[in-house]
């Protein structure tokens, strides 16, 4: 590794850094998304017995105590819940749409990590010629082969680096992007979901 990173140059350490900072990102999206997904379903099936009982109070610490979007979608529904159906759906898009910028967390980035590794790949390959035709130019054809050597490297090396890094990134991203679209899909669905059963129960005296 040490070698590599010799023959690739301060642009290879910069593309090595870019592809740890998009395995972080990718790994807590993705747990993210399991955690939310895995929390939906058994949440809001407690949430459903408990507003069936009237036991407003112990839905609002569940929300609080398991803080998911749709765990904080209902909190909002909880606290209009006397309000008009009207009212409440209009409360819980309005936090729908106050969860997509956490959905959308650091995907920016990722993009941006993506693009900037292959444009420093290239920029390896230009300054590598650069060097490898430096070390011609000045010495000819009698120059030392391992400056001309390592020159070419550099090229090399920095533009598989770079796209190494940028391929899987971009794939992730596209999937990652692809499941923030699905979450809102679904989180619209919900709200719909949510309002029936606020006003369904709305008003029920604790058993």
């Amino acid at each position: 590794m040490a070698e590599l990173i010799q023959k690739g140059g301060i642009i290879l350490v910069l593309i090595l850094g870019l592809a740890f900072m998009a395995t972080v990102i990718i790994i807590e999206r993705l747990l993210y998304f399991r955690r939310i997904r895995i929390d939906e379903e058994k949440i809001l099936f407690r949430l459903k017995a408990t507003l069936e009982k009237g036991h407003y109070d112990e839905a609002i610490s569940i929300c609080e105590g398991n803080p998911s979007p749709i765990t904080n979608l209902m909190k909002v529904g909880l606290e209009y819940k006397d309000h008009s159906e009207e009212r409440i759906k209009d409360a819980i898009v309005s936090a729908a749409n106050m969860e997509i910028p956490r959905l959308e967390r650091y995907l920016s980035s990722l993009g941006t990590i993506a693009n900037i590794a292959t444009l420093l790949g290239l920029l390896g390959t230009v300054t590598g010629n650069i060097r490898s035709f430096g070390v011609l130019g000045t010495m000819g054809a009698v120059g030392d082969p391992s400056l001309l050597a390592k020159g070419i490297a550099e090229a090399l090396l920095t533009t598989a680096a770079g796209l190494i890094v940028s391929i899987p990134t971009i794939v992730f991203y596209n999937y990652l992007v692809n499941r923030v679209n699905h979450t809102i899909i679904r989180l619209e669905n919900r709200v719909t979901e949510l309002v029936l059963i606020l006003v369904k129960t709305k008003g029920k005296d604790p058993a």
